[in-house]
């Protein structure tokens, strides 16, 4: 069978290609993508080719095929796994398999397994780590994004508070207390307010910072402070651009005290310094964003370590329980993904996004691979629509839903985009 898919051949060479499959093995499975997010991660490979530790050193001579967030149909099934999986039935991925010790993950490291494929072969590895997923949700987007949401909802288990008393850690993010999440209305940040509001073990005070006021107005608009009452968070939106002392101002929120749980969503050495200073006793910081620079640093306070029991943690992606919560909690409409979303784009749209992705604004860039379209804000269909009828009916669409993704507009555009 026949495939296009972007492969990676090295260092910024990302390449469109039609290439033939193999036959299937008794142990793997024969998949037709449909929706891939593109991830940050995905221009890292692309910038570091094979340094990166999850691209193989000959990936020049056997390339890989990019993305890591998909969702798709079964179409055909090994016999050993055809007690589990059925043919027809729609999936998602973990790529973080850990397989055998392995960083190896499809979207990183295989010749015939990506996100950004139409079609594509999972080897056997996904199926015995227990990472290929049955989802039985209405729209395939929501389970692209079921990934990048995994890797939030990692965080907010990852996040410990210890007892003195019984030198033993309580995981999660303290029930009730406050978070303070910075730099947070990114994609992933909104992923981030979005969970906190709606998971079962919610702070009381949540508080958003981040320096573009057009950012924040969105996410107050997507993510709104009745919302979060009506859920029992105190959500408050801070633009810490114009403020002389950020810190101070942010523990006054918080009546004066610090923060029990401070997630940083940029890889910016004096946010790090600043999310240090905003712990309160037995704080707990995560630094969720990935830096691109081996060498990242930050000033940490170990006088607070020490006295004031303040901890670190960190996580890079989440585990499969993480990303079943995930489709769990879309598929039973308690999360909307749809809000991380500010692009669409067909297959064809790939390379340049992926290799400029830093540069483009807006929040997840999300692909249809078996679509041609170029990577399109949503914001802009309505624009493209007075002279594109195929944007006027998407803008109208998108309209009905405050101006975000959603179920109604992917079937609209699988039915009459161009394809590829």
């Amino acid at each position: 069978m026949k495939t296009k898919a972007v492969r990676l051949y090295g260092v910024n060479d990302l390449r469109l290609e039609e290439f033939e499959l193999p036959e299937i093995k008794d142990d793997e499975i024969l998949a037709r993508v449909v929706s891939d997010s593109i991830c940050m991660s995905s221009f890292k490979a692309a910038e570091q080719g094979a340094a990166h530790k999850r691209v193989p050193d000959d990936v020049a001579e056997r390339p890989v095929i990019i993305g890591h967030e998909f969702c798709g149909d079964i179409v055909k099934v090994g016999a050993k796994w055809k007690h589990k999986f059925k043919e027809g039935g729609k999936f998602g991925i973990q790529p973080a398999m850990n397989y055998k010790g392995s960083p190896y993950a499809p979207g990183y490291s295989y010749q015939y397994i990506g996100g950004d494929a139409q079609y594509v072969i999972i080897p056997n590895e996904v199926m015995e780590t227990d990472c290929l997923i049955p989802y039985n949700g209405e729209s395939y987007f929501k389970a692209s994004l079921a990934e990048p949401m995994s890797c939030i909802i990692a965080g907010y288990h990852e996040n410990y508070h210890s007892h003195y008393e019984s030198h033993t850690h309580e995981m999660g993010i303290k029930e009730g207390g406050a978070v303070a999440i910075l730099a947070g209305v990114g994609p992933m940040g909104l992923g981030c307010v979005d969970y906190g509001i709606h998971c079962d073990r919610r702070p009381s005070l949540m508080v958003v910072t981040d320096i573009d006021q057009a950012r924040l107005d969105r996410a107050a608009t997507l993510l709104t402070v009745e919302e979060a009452a009506k859920n029992g968070v105190k959500l408050v939106y801070v633009n810490t651009s114009s403020i002389a002392d950020p810190v101070k101002y942010m523990k006054d929120l918080n009546g004066g005290k610090g923060f029990d749980d401070v997630f940083v969503y940029a890889p910016v050495s004096a946010l790090v310094e600043q999310g240090d200073a905003l712990l309160g006793d037995g704080g707990c910081l995560n630094f969720f964003a990935g830096p691109i620079k081996t060498d990242f640093s930050a000033k940490f306070n170990f006088y607070d370590v020490h006295y004031s029991f303040h901890r670190i943690t960190g996580t890079s992606g989440g585990n499969t329980n993480d990303l079943r919560e995930a489709l769990k909690l879309a598929g039973e409409g308690k999360i909307n993904p749809s809000i991380m979303i500010s692009h669409v784009g067909g297959l064809d749209s790939v390379v340049d996004t992926t290799l400029n992705l830093p540069n483009i604004k807006g929040a997840k860039k999300l692909v249809y691979t078996h679509v041609s379209m170029p990577m399109t804000a949503i914001a802009d269909f309505e624009e493209l629509g007075k002279t594109d009828p195929f944007f006027k009916d998407l803008a109208d669409i998108c309209k009905k839903h405050n101006g975000i993704w959603s179920d109604e507009a992917e079937k609209y555009l699988l039915a009459n985009a161009k394809k590829i």
